[in-house]
């Protein structure tokens, strides 16, 4: 089972291949702001599990195995920040917490957050009635719609 940080390894390089089909040490050193010794000695963990192709000295690229896995971390990223965008959460804000979210949903969980996240997307009106009700509830701490 991957950890959190080997998992934000491999997002790392998917994100870095993207465009070249690899990523180099130092690339990965800046990007993840670790010295190049701790990531080769990730790259070599990763390496034996069967996610990354890599050499030392030398260029990572993910196997299929590992683009699998990073596709899937980067739909649940993305599941979480939509979700937290949701609720009225800053862009930046939610990108981090949704960086550190990402590693301990609950598939249960996860599922619920896409279903949410599908359902608010998919609503007829661009502004929901509930989400504005939400929203003037975040401003004012009361609900519009309770009598006073």
């Amino acid at each position: 089972m991957l950890g959190g940080r080997a998992e934000d390894y491999l997002e790392a390089i998917y994100t870095l291949s993207r465009e070249k089909g690899f990523a180099k040490v130092m690339e990965l050193s800046e990007m993840l702001d670790v010295k190049p010794a701790t990531v080769s000695e990730m790259l070599e963990k990763l390496s034996r599990m069967g996610y990354v192709d890599y050499k030392k000295r030398s260029h990572v690229r993910l196997t299929e195995k590992g683009i699998r896995k990073a596709m899937s971390l980067r739909e649940k990223r993305n599941i979480v920040i939509k979700f937290l965008k949701a609720l009225g959460v800053s862009e930046d804000v939610a990108e981090r917490d949704a960086c550190a979210l990402e590693h301990v949903l609950h598939p249960e969980t996860l599922r619920q957050l896409r279903n949410f996240v599908r359902f608010v997307e998919s609503s007829p009106a661009i502004n929901p009635r509930w989400l504005e009700h939400f929203r003037e509830f975040c401003k004012t701490g009361k609900h519009p719609c309770k009598q006073r």
